[in-house]
């Protein structure tokens, strides 16, 4: 656009051109709810700007796609991917999207996601939506494409979009990064606003962005940080957050680092995706990384239980409060109608697997109750003061690394998801931030690692990630294979 060979309407033209041709024809990856009616009149309104004024900045007539649970004032709908509030439109855009039309992005179309972002039962299968249907990863199209960002994941690895912004409760950012080959940046809680996002978790939900390269991430996740007066965690941020992350991308940015390596309960699951993390650990070594060999983490699984109590009570509350906002006229006004409705509806909404984990949450109290400040305390100790913030003091790490996550499974609708092991869960309880970006390929499907940093430390993180990716520039685009390439084989 600089250069004058293309505009932001014919790039915007593109990628719709894209998206009718692999999301809605060909492979039919089902990645998009809708796009953007307004989405060319928008790219035209920014060219008209660029040449009249000059440009914003490098998010300036950018194509974004956002997840169908992030609100947008406009004519797009914002549903979680639920038939329950199909027709729902928000009053106003959610804090995040005011930030980025103000960095001037064109905001594309809503991304398919896993149905109330993967919070409604215990055997449910990523990627699908009773608004959308099933997303498909586009390495191998009968493969999951994981976590609630599923689809957001999916389409810009798909390149049906610049970049995308997710969230995540615990996974749903960098569990879609690693299975669809991607960067995922899970922020830390507060960086960016959650106010006009339909909610999970007040302690641990987060946007963030997916991209294709470290340096696209850092692009955005900038434009998304401020202080918002409508979610009171943000306010943490003000002498925290920066708008500028790409002063981080840095090719010799492991240089100097220290980072520990836990291999108590986040290797060993899956002996092929740690041969390709030893790999990666050996590369940072060779990039100037001191690594801390084993580094494991205090008290990781001992928390499991009580994060899912602190979900289920701050679901109701969360869903409740955001559902109230939407006013008299919205399709539901309660997560005990949602339920209602879901079972007046089950042969469309309910057809593969049920609503027990909304049925739970129901059942809770308020947020009151001894219960849930006991789980929340419980999470906060184990994960924080007893967990992460001894082991990066007693050896003075940048960070944590691990395998996000294994090869994408087949996507099984009959019995739901088949997960091996993960490493999300300290990063989201604690509210931390992480990066999950492509550290390899098995069987042709994309593995990644993570990245655990310390509060606030999200350009370390960036630093580190870019210099990994520019010293390995591992990322190839997917080719909708309809399945897996045994004879791709596992490295050797």
């Amino acid at each position: 656009m600089e250069s004058g060979k293309r505009t932001s309407r014919s790039i915007a033209e593109a990628y719709l051109g894209r998206i009718e041709a692999v999301d809605r024809k060909g492979p039919n990856l089902g990645s998009l709810l809708e796009t953007n009616k307004e989405a060319l009149d928008i790219a035209d309104a920014l060219d008209r700007e660029r040449k009249d004024r000059g440009s914003r900045g490098p998010l300036h007539g950018i194509p974004v796609l956002l997840k169908d649970n992030i609100d947008t004032g406009d004519s797009q709908q914002t549903t979680a991917g639920s038939l329950a509030l199909e027709g729902s439109h928000a009053p106003k855009d959610a804090f995040l999207v005011e930030r980025l039309r103000t960095a001037g992005v064109v905001i594309l179309g809503k991304t398919n996601m896993s149905e109330w972002a993967n919070f409604r039962s215990n055997h449910s299968t990523s990627g699908w939506s009773s608004r959308g249907g099933q997303c498909r990863n586009p390495y191998v199209l009968d493969r999951n494409p994981c976590g609630s960002s599923s689809g957001s994941g999916a389409a810009i690895s798909a390149n049906l979009g610049a970049v995308a912004v997710g969230t995540e409760t615990d996974g749903s950012i960098v569990c879609p990064a690693s299975a669809n080959g991607l960067v995922g940046i899970k922020p830390t809680l507060g960086l960016v606003s959650r106010s006009g996002i339909i909610p999970i978790s007040a302690s641990q939900d987060t946007a963030g962005p997916l991209a294709r390269s470290v340096a696209d991430a850092a692009v955005l996740l900038g434009a998304l940080t401020g202080v918002d007066p409508a979610d009171r965690a943000t306010a943490a941020s003000s002498s925290q957050a920066g708008t500028d992350y790409t002063r981080f991308l840095k090719s010799d940015g492991l240089k100097g680092t220290r980072i520990g390596v836990p291999r108590k309960l986040f290797f060993g699951y899956h002996t092929a995706t740690d041969t390709v993390i030893e790999e990666a650990i050996r590369e940072m070594a060779r990039q100037g990384a001191t690594i801390v060999d084993p580094c494991d983490l205090p008290h990781a699984g001992e928390y499991d239980a009580a994060e899912f109590e602190v979900l289920l009570y701050e679901f109701k509350a969360g869903l409740n409060a955001y559902l109230a906002k939407l006013g008299p006229n919205a399709p539901v006004h309660t997560l005990a109608e949602v339920i209602s409705y879901n079972e007046k509806e089950k042969a469309r909404v309910l057809p593969f697997f049920g609503q027990e984990t909304m049925i739970q949450a129901e059942a809770k109290g308020p947020l009151t109750e001894k219960a849930y400040k006991d789980a929340l305390g419980k999470c906060r100790k184990l994960s924080r003061s007893s967990g992460l913030d001894p082991l990066f003091s007693k050896h003075q790490l940048d960070a944590l690394v691990a395998p996000t996550g294994h090869p994408a499974w087949p996507t099984d609708l009959v019995n739901g998801d088949h997960f091996l092991g993960a490493s999300s869960t300290p990063a989201a309880v604690s509210g931390y931030p992480s990066i999950s970006l492509p550290a390899g390929y098995l069987f042709g499907l994309p593995v990644g690692l993570s990245l655990i940093g310390k509060p606030w430390q999200e350009g370390t993180l960036i630093r580190m990630a870019y210099a990994y990716e520019q010293a390995t520039k591992l990322r190839r685009a997917p080719t909708f294979l309809p399945s897996v390439d045994l004879s791709a084989g596992v490295p050797g």
